[in-house]
């Protein structure tokens, strides 16, 4: 039995019906993404994922007729990722690939300064 995600999730449907399948698949998708989270999961501790998924427009028959959104918040931090394909499926996996790098390159950015900033300290106690 799987333990409960240190997340919680909120799938919402856009311009189509409501899919246990849809639901569960974006639920298996983000778990991919709980290896990034633990940055997060260290200065806040709520942590959610808000997806909506569903059709562009209804009257388009081909094309990138299909949307994915993540919206992760944390804290005072939000990221969002998009994703427009012809499949629902390969929608979302171009959101959750697209927010996968939005939470490396938070975190780098977040680490970088914090090590700058301890580098910084250390200069100015070395010159005292």
């Amino acid at each position: 039995m799987r333990s409960t995600p240190p997340y919680t999730t909120k799938v919402t449907f856009t311009g189509i019906p409501h899919s246990a399948e849809i639901e569960e698949y974006t639920t298996k998708k983000l778990a991919f993404l709980e290896k990034f989270l633990a940055h997060f999961r260290e200065e806040t501790g709520e942590l959610l994922f808000e997806v909506e998924v569903g059709k562009t427009t209804a009257h388009h028959k081909e094309g990138d007729v299909y949307r994915a959104e993540i919206n992760f918040s944390a804290g005072g931090v939000r990221l969002r990722a998009v994703g427009t394909k012809d499949d629902l499926h390969s929608a979302l996996d171009d959101a959750k690939d697209e927010m996968q790098r939005e939470l490396v390159n938070h975190k780098e950015k977040h680490t970088g300064a914090e090590k700058k900033e301890g580098r910084k300290m250390k200069s100015t106690r070395e010159v005292s």
